[in-house]
């Protein structure tokens, strides 16, 4: 039987970057294929030359025994190859089946392709009403209209990228019994991924690379996560280390009765959230994405003020109605979800992005930059936590993200805040990056802080959290302590299913 896929020393090279240097690998038919790596390691690059939405320099691609010459999507669709992106490209003013419409080819039949999203979406135990707005949908259900788009087109080789990053426990193994059943089918897939443990449950072949080179090949369901981990870095990987917390007698950021009105028919009012995060703690918040995080978050850090000063105090100061700089000035650090644009400026170096929020540490007298202070001030958070660029004239853009999240991280641990707030602080980085990042966060809070960690990832909020909540159509759940749940009880929380069983009363403290 020929491979479904063969790569035969595909290499691309950008200026200054060799992305794939000689990359090899074959995926046979009906298998699940792991694509492993740390950030940077050349992962994207070479789904992208597969898809045909860039082209390699060198090296052959093979598909169905026939080789393929320079392409780009529209012959990948063409051959059976599809793909869905971590980030999904759905218009959400209009129905599921117009936005399916879009993609297809053939005549313009909404009719008859409704009935064809509803047969293909419940054989595939994936059920999605063709008709509803995009904007109605949750995170979950947008991934089903983003798989039954490419189930139509009776792919060969379908290609995942991250494609659990958003998922409740519960959706993860609903996924996965979809997958096994293309895969049973004859149905190629290549996945994308840093959660391993998934990889491990899932894939029958991983191809590792390391700096753009395939550094080997293994059985998943035969190693451990371990060992895969160990495969990406080339040594072990640091485990995450933290002492019980020792909490301030006050809290030190605390929100009383939040409540806000959607902006638009796309958003999440918030209902009368209240919470306290206290010195030396880590609070992590927990829900799936769209459900009110980036509304509360923007509150907290600035972005919005509330229409009362009293609902969000900071060390005891009412905060609500101050902006993001005076915030920042009585002790407030913020890591937002978005490194790119807001929690960097892409083109600007390391050292213009050191002062965006540094520039109160002697970078900055009588209106004049002091260059010397700043570039200082970039190359120690490099050095410090491991960030691998260019020196402090690195663009942020050329950045891997892992890295450029090592540096947003650090940039605002290094102003010693009082009160850290970080929005999904390792989303698409990987084994490495994430753990420096999640120690970094646990040695600022037993320094003294308050930490409120807002992330999707649940492994990593059993990691390295003391207490959590959950967030859900715009509601938050009472307090409980990590000890006293597990990830089936929050993941049932994140639907709206299921109280936790270790409670304090509504809107109380678990301590």
């Amino acid at each position: 039987m020929n491979p479904r896929l063969e790569l035969r020393d595909i290499s691309k090279r950008y200026p200054g970057v060799v992305a794939n240097d000689q990359v090899s690998l074959s995926v046979m038919p009906g298998e699940i294929h792991a694509v492993l790596g740390e950030n940077g390691a050349g992962k994207s690059t070479l789904m992208k030359i597969i898809y045909g939405a860039i082209g390699a320099d060198e090296g052959e691609m093979v598909f169905d025994g026939t080789p393929i010459a320079a392409h780009g999507p529209a012959v990948s669709r063409a051959l059976g190859i599809e793909m869905v992106y971590q980030h999904f490209a759905l218009f959400e003013s209009v129905s599921v089946v117009e936005n399916i419409a879009l993609c297809v080819s053939g005549p313009f039949d909404l009719a008859g392709l409704s009935v064809q999203v509803r047969d293909v979406s419940e054989k595939y135990g994936l059920p999605i009403d063709p008709h509803r707005l995009v904007h109605d949908l949750s995170v979950g259900e947008r991934q089903r209209v983003e798989i039954v788009r490419c189930l139509l087109q009776d792919p060969k080789l379908l290609i995942l990228d991250e494609p659990t990053s958003v998922l409740t426990p519960q959706a993860v193994a609903k996924l996965f019994e979809t997958l096994r059943q293309l895969a049973s089918e004859g149905c190629s897939l290549l996945y994308i991924s840093h959660k391993l443990d998934e990889v491990q449950a899932l894939c029958d072949t991983a191809t590792v690379l390391r700096n753009g080179r395939v550094t080997g090949t293994a059985e998943p369901k035969k190693s451990t996560p371990t060992k895969l981990a160990r495969m990406m870095v080339g040594a072990d990987l640091p485990e995450t280390h933290h002492g019980k917390a020792i909490t301030s007698g006050k809290p030190k950021l605390s929100v009383k009765g939040l409540m806000t009105s959607a902006d638009d028919q796309f958003g999440i009012g918030l209902k009368n959230i209240s919470f306290d995060v206290f010195g030396g703690e880590i609070v992590g918040i927990a829900g799936v994405s769209g459900n009110g995080q980036a509304e509360l978050v923007s509150c907290l850090s600035g972005e919005t003020p509330t229409k009362t000063a009293h609902v969000i105090t900071l060390d005891g100061a009412d905060v609500g109605q101050m902006d993001a700089g005076h915030r920042r000035r009585l002790g407030l650090a913020f890591v937002p979800e978005e490194r790119l644009g807001r929690g960097a400026v892409p083109p600007h170096h390391l050292s213009d992005n050191a002062m965006l929020t540094g520039h109160r540490l002697g970078m900055v007298k009588n209106g004049m930059i002091n260059r010397g202070a700043a570039n200082a001030y970039a190359s120690d958070i490099m050095q410090k936590y491991n960030v691998k660029a260019n020196g402090h004239e690195a663009v942020a853009s050329s950045l891997s993200g892992g890295n450029l999240q090592k540096f947003i991280v650090g940039r605002e641990i290094e102003l010693a805040p009082h009160v850290l707030i970080v929005s999904q602080p390792t989303w698409g980085v990987d084994v490495g990056a994430a753990a420096f990042v999640r120690q970094a966060l646990i040695d600022l809070s037993r320094s003294g802080a308050a930490v409120l960690v807002v992330s999707e990832e649940l492994d990593e909020l059993f990691e390295i959290c003391d207490r959590l909540l959950v967030i859900c159509q715009g509601e938050i759940s009472p307090s409980v302590d990590r000890a006293d749940t597990d990830v089936e009880e929050i993941g049932l929380l994140m639907t709206g299913l299921n109280t936790p069983s270790s409670v304090a009363p509504s809107g109380g403290i678990s301590r």
